[in-house]
């Protein structure tokens, strides 16, 4: 039998980087912490719980990067895909997932299989064993000090903040309505996927000044409040600019009130169902670092909301990720401990989907090398080798941040025209020449024999 392989962190990555592995014939054992030592976000001791929101975000893989992450994905077998489509809820163009179902079934799934052992521990230390480290933005802080004596530099971080869930039976449907912006689906269910509450000028005024007013979570002293520009608190939007959150989270356009149809919203709030029974939506945009009682009351200031009861209220917390571009090399190995890979948000991705891409690539890279197996290297022009290329080399070091998938991280396709009028054409030429790449990377003899 092969030798052993340990993944540290039960996440997005760790889950499909042990899936990835058994897959190949190589054991995996995953070490999580949770439930034992809980954390700030996590509700559960399931793998793969998702707890920012239950969104894969666009699954059109045709015209959008992580579409094709989901297109890549699916076509190399990935667990995590397998498990949101298994679970899938209506969201219009977008794939999201009953949460609770998605992580039961992950869990089940590698739970059953001979080659997984699960043990609910935490690893303060770093292993001295090949291994994985997958621990995510929620590092335990013994595990994140010894990862920064070894780098031999303190880890980067920033703030990263969750969305507040509400009762779908607290909605007051007199004033909020379901539709998906422009109609977007092919079902009437897609169609519907959302839940949209109205606000006139006044209303729109009176939630951002009481947004600003709000009591919120303050830094501790020598703590710098960098965040990621994609799960931005709103409030810190709001201080932006009055009309930021109008043209963001709030924007009322594609939307159409059926209760008052000759009158046009000023700004409007999107609620996504976060379960399969429909009971329980979340505030889509709405990350937060309020203090709970705040957030109770500037929410239920929205139209619909009125007496809204919520299932769990959003919140801020540190997340800690790797200067990857300086310390990992191509293989995702750190360059001082070539026997540990790194894996997901850790290393600088942002998002569920593209952490659990590059613990796909990471679990295929450690099983290959323990079986003494060649492995390629992933091509640059798809969207797990551009995100691959950007956070082990292709981004600078000195200001590295997390970042999503996105087609500005691609090699250009020459001879295609530019500006808006092109954007279509050339959004499929890339996707079109990455399907062609990945698909044959997945079919070389070195890569199918495993």
């Amino acid at each position: 039998m092969a030798d052993t392989l340990h993944i540290i962190g039960g996440g997005m990555a760790g889950s499909e980087a042990a899936w990835q592995a058994v897959q190949l014939g190589v054991p995996v054992v995953i070490h999580e912490m949770r439930p034992k030592v809980g954390t700030f976000a996590h509700k559960s001791g399931d793998l793969a719980e998702m707890v920012c929101s239950n969104s894969f975000r666009s699954d059109d893989n045709e015209q959008n990067a992580v579409g094709l992450l989901h297109w890549e994905m699916r076509a190399a077998g990935g667990l995590i895909m397998e498990m949101a489509d298994a679970h899938a809820l209506p969201a219009g163009g977008a794939l999201a997932v009953d949460r609770d179902a998605f992580a039961a079934g992950v869990t089940a799934r590698l739970r059953a299989h001979p080659l997984v052992t699960v043990l609910d521990d935490e690893v303060t230390t770093m292993p001295d064993a090949r291994a994985i480290i997958a621990t995510g933005p929620l590092t335990s802080g013994a595990l994140a000090q010894a990862i920064a004596a070894e780098t031999g530099q303190d880890a980067l971080a920033f703030f990263d903040a969750i969305a507040p869930i509400v009762y779908t039976d607290s909605i007051d449907m007199d004033v909020a309505w379901e539709q998906s912006r422009y109609d977007k689906g092919e079902t009437e269910a897609e169609q519907r996927a959302y839940i949209n509450c109205p606000m006139t000028r006044e209303q729109y005024e009176d939630f951002i000044d009481a947004l600003l007013a709000a009591d919120k979570t303050e830094f501790h002293e020598g703590e710098t409040a960098g965040y990621f520009d994609g799960c931005l608190p709103i409030e810190v939007m709001a201080e932006r600019g009055r009309e930021t959150l109008r043209f963001g989270p709030m924007k009322p356009v594609g939307l159409t009130n059926p209760h008052q149809p000759d009158v046009k919203p000023y700004a409007v709030v999107q609620l996504r169902r976060d379960n399969k029974l429909g009971t329980l939506y979340n505030i889509v945009g709405f990350q937060t670092k309020m203090k709970y009682g705040a957030q109770a009351d500037v929410f239920r200031r929205i139209p619909g909301l009125t007496d809204a009861r919520f299932a769990r209220l959003g919140g801020i917390h540190r997340n800690t990720f790797l200067n990857s571009p300086t310390l990992l090399d191509d293989q995702m190995r750190l360059r001082s401990r070539p026997d540990l890979r790194f894996a997901g948000q850790i290393t600088g991705v942002e998002g569920y989907v593209e952490s659990a891409a590059m613990g796909l690539l990471a679990g295929r890279m450690a099983a290959s090398e323990i079986l003494g197996l060649p492995m390629d290297p992933v091509p640059v022009e798809t969207a797990m080798g551009a995100l691959l290329t950007h956070i082990t080399g292709g981004a600078e070091a000195k200001t590295f941040q997390p970042m999503n998938v996105n087609f500005g991280l691609f090699p250009t396709v020459e001879g295609l025209k530019g500006g808006r009028r092109g954007r279509k054409d050339r959004y499929k030429a890339y996707t079109d020449r990455a399907k062609a790449a990945w698909t044959d990377w997945l079919h070389r003899p070195d890569i199918a024999a495993q």
